[in-house]
């Protein structure tokens, strides 16, 4: 298994690199980098200053002098290949560099985004599991049953209803007309003021919606993946030997079926426990006014800041690539007969 774990690690370097690489072209090739909306913006002040009858030294344009300035405090004064081998040697000491416009380095913001994106991950995640394996178990057991015929009808209606459309449906009727929750925000803004068991209740009474709205859509997957393993299961030889031998079937379900008909599901928990951090919600965090990272990754993209864009993305694959490591070598924990020689 050493070695395999060894071939793994080896493999994540080319892999990081590539993925590096491919986005690092790309982004030469997309107009509207942070140069030229630096350059917008002076147009727009002189235009402005124009208008108001004062005197701005933009509206002359921006002199070449000043633009080899501009170019060099965002370290375009350099050749592309030199800027690649610069950010690699920045990335290999896990330096992410320095936003372009928020003037703090990467990992600084992506620690002030985790929180948001951390509230909204985990209680989606420890929600849908909790809620979708023993859903996904009860539906095996009773096959085709009318429980079965409704709740699977259920949770492929929650399924197809996105999430952002459920959320403005949330909002509407439970944040605005009944005004149960609130509208926006992670806490109250007299949050600090609160007691600890009062900083408690504000908290889940402000998260309850967002998370509502994730995970409706988000357990639906893991239901019916846990019902179909349980159903692959029960038809087997063995459950059929284990019930001659007089065993009951909760001693069948819980000591044989249980173990095997999981390892699809647990071999899935670390990718989604990881995803949980990083993967946050544009669309919810926007309909919600929370600021996390996704938010910031949109940001980032759109205001061409390449150094936020190209240190998590290196940050989230390089925490992938691991999480994926650790998935497959749950296979061996949850059942030893796999071999990876």
């Amino acid at each position: 298994m050493w070695v395999y774990i060894l071939k793994r690690l080896l493999l994540m370097l080319p892999t990081l690199f590539g993925v590096l690489l491919l986005t690092f072209v790309v982004i030469q090739f997309v107009p509207g980098g942070p140069v030229e909306q630096y350059l917008a913006e002076a147009r727009a002040g002189a235009v402005g200053g124009a208008e108001g009858g004062s005197v701005y030294r933009g509206a002359q344009g921006v002199d070449p002098q000043r633009l080899e300035q501009i170019k060099a405090l965002y370290g375009f004064d350099k050749p592309a290949h030199e800027r690649f081998f610069q950010m690699l040697g920045q990335f290999a000491r896990f330096d992410l560099g320095t936003s372009f416009f928020q003037n703090k380095a990467v990992s600084e913001l992506v620690i002030e985004k985790l929180p948001v994106s951390i509230s909204l991950g985990l209680w989606t995640f420890f929600i849908s599991y909790a809620v979708a394996v023993p859903l996904g178990v009860a539906k095996a057991v009773r096959a085709g049953s009318r429980f079965d015929l409704v709740t699977t009808l259920l949770v492929l209606v929650g399924y197809a209803i996105p999430g952002f459309v459920l959320g403005v449906a949330l909002l509407v009727i439970f944040g605005g007309q009944l005004q149960w929750f609130p509208l926006r925000g992670l806490t109250s803004a007299n949050w600090d003021e609160l007691s600890w068991g009062a900083r408690i209740v504000d908290y889940l009474w402000h998260i309850t919606l967002p998370v509502t709205a994730m995970v409706l859509g988000s357990f639906a997957v893991t239901a019916m993946l846990t019902k179909n393993a349980f159903l692959e299961e029960i038809r087997k030889q063995y459950v059929l030997t284990a019930r001659a031998k007089g065993l009951s079937e909760r001693q069948v379900l819980w000591k044989h079926v249980f173990r095997n008909a999981l390892i699809p599901i647990i071999t899935g928990f670390p990718a989604a426990f990881i995803g949980a951090f990083f993967a946050g919600s544009l669309l919810i965090e926007t309909l919600f006014s929370l600021d996390g990272l996704g938010l910031l990754s949109y940001e980032s993209v759109i205001r061409r800041d390449y150094p936020v864009v190209l240190g998590t993305l290196y940050l989230f694959t390089l925490i992938g690539l691991f999480t994926k490591l650790i998935s497959d070598l749950c296979y061996v924990w949850v059942d030893p007969r796999v071999k990876f020689d």
